[in-house]
């Protein structure tokens, strides 16, 4: 009985042992290494981009009549006074926005100081020395599966890397497969899947380190939790059955031996 016991024991504790690389991030990286990373990568505009536009000049009136009034927000109904927001600029599925004065103006594909030098130098032509601002008010990036806190999460800045993503949600359980993680991103309409390895130092290079706006990242399970959902609850309980029958087994028989002395 005894022996039977350290066997079950013993076959628990190897099914239950991992190595160190198994969940270890970023294998290979020394000390001496210096990778570059993608310091120059600037996101662009996309359809349905929400942004807040801003036009000063020395002259404000001048700049006045470029700019979307304020609006009355209230998430409480007793509030009457609410608090001001100002309008946004949602980009259509042309790829334009709808701007005061100016009209339509194409703006996907472009990043911001791109799109910033090009309004600035339309608005010359009614303002001296215009200056533009332009912030994402909806950048968005959801992380599901096997995080501890998944969710949809709004970015601080419009440049976020997988790796920050992953630590808004968490970080991974011990059950998330680290070396298929999967980052989908939707371009006007047209999806891409791109499946990574966190364990590698290739993560820097590729092209979904740096997130767009409403991308997705998919963390699915490793083999052992999905051998842990195949169990199914009625062997789950035969299993936690054994395992109390092999205990009292074992009382019984520390009682007789006790006995017997």
């Amino acid at each position: 009985m005894k022996k039977t016991i350290t066997l079950f024991l013993l076959g628990i504790f190897l099914f239950s042992c991992a190595t160190k690389d198994d969940v270890v991030y970023f294998n290979g990286v020394s000390s001496a290494d210096n990778s570059i990373g993608l310091d120059s990568y600037s996101p662009t505009y996309h359809i349905d981009d929400e942004l807040v536009i801003i036009v000063n000049a020395l002259d404000a009136e001048a700049a006045r009549p470029f700019n979307k009034a304020s609006v009355s927000v209230s998430l409480d109904i007793l509030d009457a006074r609410g608090r001001e927001r100002i309008q946004t600029y949602r980009v259509d599925s042309e790829g334009n926005i709808q701007f005061p004065v100016l009209g339509k103006v194409a703006i996907a594909g472009l990043n911001r100081a791109q799109a910033t030098q090009m309004l600035q130098e339309k608005l010359s032509d009614y303002i001296k020395n215009p200056i533009v601002d332009i912030e994402t008010v909806n950048y968005r990036i959801t992380v599901l599966g096997e995080v501890n806190r998944p969710g949809t999460y709004t970015a601080s800045n419009e440049r976020i890397t997988l790796v920050e993503a992953i630590s808004l949600a968490g970080d991974l359980t011990i059950y998330g497969e680290r070396e298929n993680v999967l980052v989908i991103q939707d371009y006007d309409g047209k999806k891409t899947y791109t499946r990574v390895n966190l364990k590698s130092t290739d993560l820097f290079n590729s092209p979904v380190y740096y997130l767009s706006q409403n991308d997705v990242v998919y963390v699915e399970p490793n083999k052992t939790r999905a051998k842990n959902s195949a169990i199914g609850a009625q062997t789950g309980v035969l299993l936690s059955a054994f395992g109390l029958l092999i205990s009292v087994s074992a009382l019984v028989v520390t009682i007789i031996n006790t006995s017997s002395n």
